[in-house]
Parts: structure tokens; C-alpha cells; sequence
């Protein structure tokens, strides 16, 4: 069983069985016939993954990696907001008629801002401090932009990092609003170690601790079965994450730069709705 899993299960467990429900309340979400999605929720889950000791991906279930590796890019490389950028289909349901998310994501890390030492865009000044800076505790993202939340199809889910070196390693925190369990737990957590792989490699440090805070922690009515099922499957070691080294530049990384060796998953496939 790796981490990952022993993670998932404890969460899906705590839920199930000292959650809330907010069944019969006015809630936002809504499956596609109109019915309201009402979930069981715990508030304040924090996650910590040790980035040097294992990857943090299950193996319950699969987890499309290289498609999550692919939405990273698209968020904190090309800081873009255009589906058609995309491989997977992830974010068709919330696009606009131009094929845009509005001034989400990865509209505001490249939005430029003035500090002393020049103008950055969010990931530049997060760059720049880990290699210039590094004993700095301010380096950090936000995407949770107040003003311009009128103008996002979806407000953000996973919206602040902080980062922080602690010796030669890079640590950091994930900072999460809400965290649909079946949907995108694995996947967050996937992503954003990746960053901090990559964060860490280009600016020649080495990965460290990753921690997962999620505010709104919950599993919707529709997929309380399937996660009942999913935490019973076998489960199996976790992979060995392999990344080019020649890759000192963060523009530079491709999808094809990284690697999971041996990974091993339980092959059950679940077709289920995401809730909008």
C-alpha cells in the first residue's frame, strides 16, 4: 500500500463516519439533471507527504498522472486560461463561448506585478526568490483574486502555495478552499507534488514535505458507493518517480521529462458524475 493510500482511506473513513451532512440544506452544487449534490464533509483536513521518502499517487485506484501533470502545465507554465490548450477535457463543462475559464488559474499567475526588484508574474517571483532569496517567508502564490472573481467560471479550488526552504529542501504548502474526494483528491495531491519537484530541481534544491490543507473536505451523495468499494481494493507499492535532470529551467519541462517507474494500480474503472 503506498502512503498515498493509507492517506485516502483514513479520509474517506473519517467522513463517512464522523462527517456532516448537508443533506436537505441549500447548497450550490448540482449533478446535470438539476438535482442538488449534497455531500458529507469534514472541515480542516491536513495531509502531509514526505516528497523525499515516496510519491505521494494511489494505487486504490488509477490516477491519470500525465493528464494532471498536463493541466499543471497549462496552470503554472503557460499560465493559461484557453481549454483548447489542454489534452484532457476537464475543464470543458465551465468554458465559455471563446473556449475560455475567464480570468482563472493560470489568467492570474501570469499577471504581472511590481516589486522592488522588478516585475514578476506570480511563478517569476517564486522563481526568482528560490534561487535568490531562499531564506525568504514570503515566497508564495494567490490566485483567489477577489476582484476578479465576477469574471471566473469557477472560482478556484486549490488557489495558495507557499513555499519554504528548510536547509537544501524544498517544502510547501497547498492551500484548498473545497476538495471533491473522488474527483480530485489524488489528482491535487499528484500535481502539486510535481511542482515541488520541479521547483525544487531548477532551483537546486531538493523536494521535502508537501502539505495538503483542505478547508471543505467532502464526498458527494452520488459517490459515497463508489469510495466504499475503492478503500477495499489491493493495493500495491508505490512508484519510483523519475524526472530528466538535465532540466534546469522550469519553461524547459515537457511531459515527457518525467517518468513513474513501476507503477501499479487496481484496474476497477467507475464512470460517475462531477458535480457543477
Amino acid at each position: 500500500m503506498s502512503y498515498a493510500d493509507k492517506v485516502f482511506v483514513a479520509n474517506i473513513k473519517d467522513i463517512l463516519e464522523n462527517g456532516f451532512s448537508d443533506e436537505g440544506l441549500d447548497v450550490r452544487p448540482h449533478w446535470e439533471d438539476g438535482t442538488p449534490a449534497h455531500t458529507i464533509k469534514k472541515f480542516g483536513v491536513v495531509n502531509r507527504y514526505d516528497l523525499s521518502k515516496e510519491f505521494p499517487i494511489m494505487t486504490l485506484r488509477r490516477t491519470y498522472w500525465k493528464s494532471a501533470l498536463d493541466e499543471l502545465l497549462w496552470i503554472w507554465q503557460k499560465k493559461s486560461n484557453d481549454v483548447h490548450l489542454l489534452k484532457s477535457h476537464v475543464w470543458d463543462s465551465w468554458a465559455d463561448g471563446n473556449g475560455t475559464i475567464g480570468k482563472a488559474y493560470g489568467y492570474q499567475l501570469g499577471v504581472k506585478h511590481k516589486y522592488r526588484e522588478g516585475m514578476f508574474d506570480q511563478v517569476d517571483r517564486v522563481l526568482y526568490d528560490l534561487k535568490n532569496n531562499p531564506q525568504s517567508r514570503r515566497i508564495l502564490t494567490n490566485i483567489y483574486v477577489h476582484q476578479d472573481l465576477s469574471e471566473m467560471a469557477l472560482y478556484p479550488c486549490a488557489y495558495s502555495m507557499t513555499f519554504n526552504v528548510t536547509g537544501k529542501r524544498l517544502n510547501a504548502i497547498l492551500n484548498q478552499r473545497s476538495q471533491d474526494m473522488l474527483a480530485a483528491n489524488n489528482w491535487n495531491v499528484v500535481q502539486y507534488a510535481l511542482l515541488v519537484h520541479m521547483m525544487a530541481q531548477v532551483s537546486g534544491l531538493e523536494a521535502g514535505e508537501l502539505v495538503h490543507v483542505i478547508a471543505d473536505c467532502h464526498i458527494y451523495d452520488r459517490h459515497i458507493l463508489i469510495v466504499r468499494e475503492i478503500i477495499t481494493h489491493e493495493t500495491f507499492e508505490a512508484p519510483k518517480l523519475e524526472i530528466n535532470p538535465d532540466i534546469k529551467d522550469f519553461y524547459d519541462f515537457t511531459p515527457d521529462d518525467f517518468r513513474l517507474n513501476g507503477y501499479r494500480y487496481d484496474k476497477t474503472r467507475y464512470d460517475f458524475e462531477v458535480a457543477i
